[in-house]
């Protein structure tokens, strides 16, 4: 089972979520990935630029475990965190006009978890 984890709420509290719950999953055997979009590219930068924010460690835990797959290229830009993005070493995607494509995942058999 491969799970797609779309975390589009910039929000820390609900972030978390994500993480944890892509943590949860990759322990039951699950493939899992997490692409930013929305606001949530924004914490990729506060996270990186903060490490002791709440929350970055978990974040960096999951960058370090491969979980991050992408990051949506027109929100991190239009929130001012594509240059954090890139000098993670992120993938910023963008193959539905500059936003990360839902129905790519689909296609490539990923069950699609919206936050």
């Amino acid at each position: 089972m491969k799970i797609a984890l779309f975390a589009f709420n910039g929000d820390p509290m609900c972030f978390v979520h994500v993480l944890l719950n892509a943590f949860d999953l990759k322990e039951r055997g699950k493939e899992v990935t997490i692409i930013l979009e929305g606001s949530a590219t924004k914490l990729a930068q506060t996270f990186y630029e903060d490490p002791k924010a709440p929350f970055a460690p978990l974040y960096q835990k999951a960058k370090d475990a491969g979980l991050i797959g992408c990051v949506c290229k027109a929100c991190a830009n239009k929130m001012g965190s594509l240059a954090a993005v890139e000098a993670q070493g992120l993938d910023a995607c963008g193959e539905m006009s500059g936003h990360p494509s839902i129905g790519r995942y689909l296609d490539e058999g990923w069950d699609v978890l919206t936050f």
